[in-house]
């Protein structure tokens, strides 16, 4: 899997006094802590001295009281959680990433990927910049610093940098006196402003804003800058675009289901998902049965619609990260062994609709539905709440190139054989395009159809950090 392609939850606060914005962080990362469990870490702010610690692991892992303590009080915070794959499970890609700079410290963390980051660096690289990780967000730094030079603020160098960075990226930036976030032209992913008393409160899903009692204010505009400071919050809306394009498959897989973004509600989605699934792929059954955690939402709606009964399928082992995030086949095919537990009295002598959220190489669903089969029941009929994946994400999402793919490979009667299930359904390319009922923009679907809101390059740039460092020898 590429080395760059990730799909991350960032945190930023602002208080206009001394506060402890370290706890503030710490339990906004533990709300989305579901973006990412490679590794996390918080940048404190006291009045322009940075303090920070990040770590390889989940957020309570990486942080108890007594880092925490040591982060001590300050009136700025940024936090960061983050997965990543192959090649990039090292301590040098932890985020925030903090520049010290002639212009002044910067904290940054970002969501999303860049398309040209590759060929960023290497220009960087050219005029003797010297790099100590193989993610974009340092990629991103450098740009925001040499924009720095020749302009009067922090903002209006995000502003330059904007103008340079291509592809998927939602930021946020702290400077000794400021909070700043910004969301690429396209929005493919989520950002959004909240308040706190008098602080305001940035963060990727608007599951962190209940987590410590911060209320909603709006979505980062694709394409805003937001400039938070001792004034109050600004906007900068040079690169506003009026079409911008979300990644849907926030609200298939990667969203917490109490989260909002773009106005629609993810649970609502997700049950939407599940009642278009019946209209399109009816099947008699006597139990609909979902895959933790984001095929329960759709299993629900999809037992709504048909009046089939809606039962517990599994026990979770709420200690496993993902198998869409492990690192290699042997780990993927472990985990699940591990991760779900069939309660078999909900299955045995059952027609069982199983629901899932996606199939990208098989082997997983393959493992569960043997997992319900040797549990007793007498027939599987598989349904998925989104497309088949045909094509490569560019923009952050981790779906691998088409040789990974099994939907490139097969038919979905093969893929229903290789699978062992009775029958299988995917949801339709219309529909995923209508989950978000009221959302104020339209959606990435590349990874489905191969039409992508942006332009992607010719090549994939899987490991193409990882692969230079290793060639050179450093």
């Amino acid at each position: 899997m590429s080395g760059v392609h990730e799909e991350c939850g960032v945190f930023g606060i602002y208080s206009p006094h001394t506060a402890d914005v370290a706890m503030q962080t710490y339990l906004g990362l533990y709300a989305l802590q579901h973006r990412g469990q490679e590794s996390c870490g918080i940048v404190v702010n006291d009045r322009g001295v940075f303090t920070a610690h990040k770590d390889l692991g989940l957020v309570p892992e990486v942080f108890d009281s007594d880092t925490l303590e040591a982060l001590g009080e300050g009136n700025i915070a940024v936090g960061h959680v983050r997965y990543s794959t192959t090649g990039n499970s090292n301590r040098a890609n932890a985020q925030p990433l903090v520049v010290r700079h002639v212009k002044g410290h910067m904290a940054i963390a970002h969501n999303g990927n860049l398309t040209n980051a590759f060929e960023l660096r290497n220009e960087f690289e050219m005029k003797g910049a010297i790099f100590h990780s193989t993610n974009d967000t340092e990629v991103i730094s450098y740009v925001i610093t040499e924009q720095r030079l020749s302009r009067p603020s922090i903002e209006a160098a995000v502003e330059g940098a904007m103008e340079k960075l291509k592809g998927a990226y939602s930021l946020v930036v702290m400077s000794p006196q400021k909070l700043i976030a910004a969301r690429d032209p396209v929005g493919f992913h989520p950002l959004s402003v909240g308040r706190l008393g008098d602080s305001y409160v940035i963060a990727s899903e608007t599951c962190a804003f209940d987590s410590i009692g911060a209320e909603f204010i709006r979505d980062v505009r694709p394409g805003e800058i937001l400039v938070i400071d001792e004034k109050g919050m600004r906007s900068i809306e040079t690169h506003i675009s009026p079409k911008p394009s979300l990644c849907v498959f926030e609200y298939v897989y990667f969203a917490r289901p109490d989260s909002v973004i773009e106005g629609s509600s993810v649970h609502k989605a997700r049950l939407r998902a599940g009642e278009f699934l019946w209209k399109e792929h009816p099947v008699e059954a006597d139990v609909v049965i979902g895959v933790p955690d984001s095929g329960l939402d759709a299993a629900l709606g999809f037992a709504n619609a048909s009046g089939i009964p809606y039962g517990v399928g599994f026990i979770k082992n709420r200690y496993v990260g993902r198998t869409f995030i492990q690192p290699s086949q042997a780990q993927r095919t472990n985990s699940v062994k591990i991760k779900l537990n069939v309660i078999k009295e909900t299955v045995k002598n059952k027609r069982v609709v199983l629901i899932d959220d996606s199939i990208v190489r098989g082997t997983t669903s393959k493992r569960i539905v043997n997992l319900i089969r040797e549990a007793g029941a007498k027939e599987i009929h598989v349904r998925i709440s989104c497309p088949p994946f045909m094509n490569p994400c560019y923009f952050g999402t981790d779906i691998d190139s088409k040789e990974n793919l099994i939907a490139c490979k097969m038919s979905v009667p093969e893929i229903c054989q290789m699978i062992g299930a009775d029958s299988l359904g995917y949801l339709s390319v219309e529909s995923v395009n209508r989950l978000a009922e009221n959302s104020y923009c339209s959606f990435c679907d590349g990874c489905f159809t191969g039409n992508y809101p942006a332009p992607v390059p010719k090549e994939i740039p899987k490991d193409k950090f990882e692969m230079k460092i290793n060639k050179i020898g450093v």
